[in-house]
């Protein structure tokens, strides 16, 4: 148990990368954006109602712990949207990208003033400005600055939410989820933005009272001309920095440009005769867009998935060593060739052969949009190998037909099974096939639909020995693998022959752990990670396995099943335990 938990753990800080940190900080942020909007919504209310929301909101995010954590991630994720405007060598990617970093980069500029008004002003000065002094301060001294307020409102919400997409849109439930997704993301700010409104108009409807002004334009509360000067100075410091930063990234991108191509131009053949003359450090896939080559990439070049292989031709010592991330993806689908690295990933420093190993196909522009499945999606799905045992022995004796019979009710006995209990029978080979858990459910659900499957399969075809009893010298028996894992799913083949399929690592463990049953005497195998994920605590009264899976480096723990029938009875304790 400790190896497989020091396995999955070393697994997981191998995958962490530059866009990992950059989404658990825009997590953070995005937590704090909802927060504030859901207290500006309350504006309409009433004023009241913005307090005491306020202080709440206040309350928790000024907590020490979660303060600390709050204005690292703000440093960390703008720190990384400026290293991305340098790094990011191509923009052709997709339209909504180069806008959700254009939007994100303009978002410290507009929000400077209202932070160093508001959180610096009580930091340095003391300053109490709450909802009735911000209002009064931005619709009736400074109208433009009401506008500009919304304005960087809806521009980090479109930011975030996009941010937010490109996160999701690759999970199983998002299918599902994004009609919701959409209403809140129309609801949440258009609330928020009615409820500043609300709020400002009371507060104009009562600044014309001198008594108001008293009581909410004290130097305690908005400062002395003073205290503003500086405040105000402060914020000009900041924008000259902030801007100059930026036209100092842009000069260095030029610098870099010019410092490429001094420095020489490599060429890049793609194994069909076509060519490119590219400068130094771009990577192959930024290559293939730069100059129109199709080139496959389901992720859009994050590496997150590894539909951009490549196959080096010729003496790879010259390439440089893959990133930890592109050596993570690669691991994990079993490509440890170093001729084999992620197009998106590799930049070159010489002249490169190499072949894609995924063909990409024509398809329209819309294609994605109704069919992202289709083209490739990346999640976790529990695979089960169902195997018929002794079917050669079984047609030595009998006419191919009658065969085809007896298998057929076999597969017809599996697959029954596998969709009553929520699954999808994928591919038949031959006697054997291959059920896919979890298209349409999360992975613990998908866990303990495949472990019913396996004991309902066992009950299914225990009815066929008995209907087939006078015609079968010996009864029918089977084996079944099941392991879980992120997996990539889409249309697999060539033109007009394509089949909807997973490819990964857990499919092929699957299909090893189903071989296991016959050296391990016994119905069915599954691994730890199902175990867990399932929730079955009854773990004692199946034996543990360490296996050698071929194609990995580590052992794995695994679980025998010797009767799968009795599998019914563990599960069905499942929902109570994991209560």
């Amino acid at each position: 148990m400790a190896r497989f938990s020091r396995q999955r753990l070393t697994e997981f800080i191998r995958g962490i990368g530059v866009r990992q940190i950059r989404l658990v900080c825009g997590m953070v942020l995005f937590a704090y954006l909802i927060s504030h909007f859901l207290n500006h919504a309350l504006g309409n209310i009433s004023l009241d109602a913005l307090a005491t929301g306020i202080y709440y909101h206040t309350a928790f995010w000024q907590f020490l712990p979660v303060a600390i954590v709050f204005y690292a991630a703000a440093l960390v994720h703008a720190g990384l949207g400026i290293w991305a405007l340098y790094q990011r060598r191509q923009f052709r990617w997709k339209a909504i990208e180069p806008l959700q970093l254009v939007l994100g980069l303009s978002i410290p500029a507009l929000i400077i003033a209202h932070i160093t008004g508001v959180r610096l002003g009580e930091a340095l000065y003391g300053q109490e400005k709450l909802y009735p002094q911000v209002f009064y301060a931005y619709w009736v001294v400074w109208p433009y600055k009401m506008w500009l307020m919304f304005a960087v409102l809806t521009i980090a919400w479109i930011h975030g939410s996009i941010g937010l997409y490109f996160w999701l849109r690759m999970k199983t439930f998002y299918k599902r989820a994004a009609p919701f997704l959409l209403a809140a993301a129309v609801l949440v700010p258009t609330l928020a933005l009615l409820g500043l409104y609300q709020g400002g108009r009371s507060v104009v409807a009562d600044s014309d009272s001198a008594e108001w002004k008293a009581d909410n334009l004290s130097p305690h509360q908005v400062g002395t001309p003073a205290e503003q000067d500086t405040l105000e100075n402060i914020v000009d410091y900041f924008l000259i920095f902030y801007l100059g930063l930026i036209g100092f990234v842009f000069l260095a991108r030029g610098v870099r440009a010019l410092h490429e191509r001094r420095g020489g131009m490599i060429t890049l053949s793609y194994g069909n005769g076509r060519t490119v003359r590219v400068p130094k450090g771009l990577s192959v896939l930024e290559a293939s867009l730069r100059y129109n080559v199709p080139h496959a990439s389901v992720c859009g070049g994050r590496a997150r998935c590894s539909t951009c292989r490549i196959r080096v031709i010729g003496d790879c010592a010259s390439l440089p060593m893959p990133s930890q991330r592109e050596a993570f993806v690669l691991n994990r689908v079993g490509a440890t060739d170093p001729s084999i690295r992620l197009a998106c990933q590799l930049r070159p420093e010489t002249d490169l052969s190499f072949f894609q190993l995924f063909t990409p196909h024509a398809m329209s522009a819309n294609a994605h949009a109704s069919h992202p499945h289709r083209i490739g999606q990346e999640r976790y799905l529990v695979s089960m190998f169902v195997d018929m045992r002794g079917s050669t022995r079984l047609a030595e004796h009998r006419l191919p037909f009658d065969t085809v019979f007896i298998v057929n009710r076999f597969l017809g006995a599996v697959s029954q099974a596998v969709i009553e209990c929520g699954g999808q029978p994928n591919q038949f080979v031959g006697d054997g096939q291959l059920a896919l858990f979890g298209l349409a459910t999360n992975p613990q659900t998908a866990c303990r639909q495949a472990l019913r499957a396996v004991a309902m399969i066992a009950v299914n075809v225990e009815e066929l020995n008995q209907f087939l009893r006078h015609d079968l010298h010996e009864p029918i028996r089977f084996g079944i693998g099941i392991h879980g894992g992120e997996v990539i799913i889409g249309d697999i083949g060539y033109r007009d022959h394509m089949v909807f399929t997973a490819l990964g690592d857990a499919v092929n463990v699957a299909a090893r752990l189903q071989d296991m049953t016959k050296s391990l005497a016994c119905e069915a195998i599954f691994s730890e990670e199902i175990r867990m994920t399932a929730g079955l605590a009854a773990a004692d009264a199946l034996p543990e396995h360490e296996v050698a899976i071929r194609g990995r480096t580590d052992v794995m723990i695994v679980r025998s099943v010797a009767d799968a029938k009795t599998l019914s009875a563990l599960v069905g304790d499942v929902d109570v335990v994991a209560a």
